[in-house]
């Protein structure tokens, strides 16, 4: 059953594009500028397009999630959402927040925490925002006919992400302790509480693609929920190995960090495992790539890759290098966006009528774009490798070693290149689809 408030979500997945250009964008000027060709310095220095980069994928991605709950919650909780003209003005102030914060930064107007750089007057409007997000879900799915697992633990992923936003807003004046409670934002999102929303979105895509009874599914989504708040929560401590905290944060981040890529393993063999078991065979098999593909890359970028480099006696060395970016990009692509790239795909047939579900430029997207990340991934592993070894070993002057690994660069930006013709072709077929129709929600 379909809902007409549900196109609302249209409107945060057009967002979502538009952000991600701008993402990509200002990736392209930091990987020319480590070869070399920087001549937007003036202008837009690397420390600022590193800025811009990070929170944008935050923004967008959580804009992804808004709108995913937008659409998905309605159908969950058999009724429609609770005010559709909120809805619109929450969508507004969200893009407000993301203009300003990026054309601050510009200015040099941020705080300097990594990852949580916006001036503290944004963080309130931000705070604002979400609320409305929140009272808005809350109130359709507590009003609503139904209340599903997967819609539960959509919802508490999106209330716990909420809730630890608070510890970045409060102000320390010893950087150690402010380090300590930043990484509960940046950490328990990324590593906690946003694994709990990409887990409703995968079971409820998983719902719907594969015809998978729900009752096993959400079974499942429990045993996910568990190893995430295990390994998710201590895991923290990898983060605090080396700023200042006392030693005991060697052994528990040690420990469960390992523990980590079980969550994401779950996932994992829980997508296969549903889709194998699928008793129908749903014609949007693009939705179906994109969702199977999140959970096995999440594994391999978030679980893997993670593992290989946040065991103390690794990441000595590791620490604040390129092998960073390298878990970082895989992990960010395979867990949380592709996740919003598959709810979009699955979502706009149904809000357009129009059932473009297997043409040769959708698939084509998709693999433009995991190609080139794999290859994205690869020389940032390879940059970061040969910058331990040279930095960390040899003990070679910082600068020197980005000159000798500058030539990775050249490979970045060849990929980069790939995936973002991917990323384009995914818009242009977003753009193709069109606007949503109250027609095609009625049928």
């Amino acid at each position: 059953m379909k809902y007409k408030s549900q196109k609302v979500a249209y409107w945060f997945f057009a967002l979502c594009m538009l952000l991600l250009v701008l993402q990509l964008t200002y990736g392209f000027i930091m990987g020319f500028a480590r070869i070399g060709m920087d001549g937007l310095h003036e202008f837009i220095p690397f420390n600022t397009a590193r800025a811009v980069h990070t929170n944008l994928l935050v923004v967008w991605l959580l804009a992804g999630f808004m709108g995913a709950a937008y659409y998905i919650i309605p159908e969950e909780a058999q009724r429609e959402l609770v005010s559709v003209k909120l809805a619109y003005v929450q969508l507004i102030s969200l893009a407000v927040v993301g203009v300003i914060a990026v054309v601050g930064y510009h200015f040099n107007h941020w705080e300097g925490r990594k990852f949580l750089e916006i001036p503290r007057e944004l963080d309130y409007l931000v705070v604002v925002n979400v609320l409305l997000f929140l009272g808005l879900i809350l109130a359709t799915l507590f009003t609503g006919k139904r209340r599903t697992t997967t819609a539960l633990v959509l919802t508490m992923g999106l209330l716990f992400a909420a809730l630890l936003y608070l510890p970045g807003m409060i102000w320390f004046d010893s950087q150690v302790t402010d380090s300590f409670f930043r990484w509960w934002v940046v950490h328990l999102w990324v590593e906690g509480v946003w694994e709990l929303i990409m887990g409703g979105i995968l079971a409820y895509l998983l719902i719907k693609l594969t015809g998978v009874d729900r009752e096993v599914i959400e079974k499942w989504l429990y045993v996910i929920v568990g190893l995430t708040f295990l390994s998710g929560i201590l895991g923290t401590g990898h983060h605090y190995y080396y700023i200042g905290v006392n030693k005991i944060w060697l052994i528990v981040g040690g420990i469960f960090s390992a523990l980590e890529p079980l969550a994401f393993l779950a996932m994992a063999l829980f997508a296969m495992y549903m889709y194998r078991k699928g008793e129908k065979s749903h014609p949007n098999k693009i939705a179906l790539f994109w969702t199977i593909g999140s959970s096995i890359v999440s594994f391999i970028g978030a679980g893997l890759l993670g593992f290989a480099h946040t065991l103390p006696q690794t990441n000595i060395y590791t620490h604040g290098t390129l092998v960073t970016a390298m878990h970082g990009h895989y992990a960010f692509w395979g867990a949380y966006a592709m996740i919003v790239l598959a709810i979009i795909s699955y979502a706009i047939p149904n809000m357009t009528g129009r059932k473009r579900y297997n043409n040769s430029a959708g698939h084509l997207a998709f693999w433009l774009s995991n190609i080139g990340m794999l290859g994205m991934t690869v020389a940032f592993g390879v940059a970061g490798v040969a910058q331990v070894y040279l930095e960390r070993k040899m003990k070679l002057d910082f600068m020197d070693v980005q000159n000798e690994i500058s030539i990775h660069f050249v490979v970045l930006i060849l990929c980069a290149t790939m995936f973002t013709s991917g990323i384009l072709m995914y818009i242009v077929e977003f753009l193709k689809y069109g606007k949503p129709t109250d027609e095609a929600l009625e049928a």
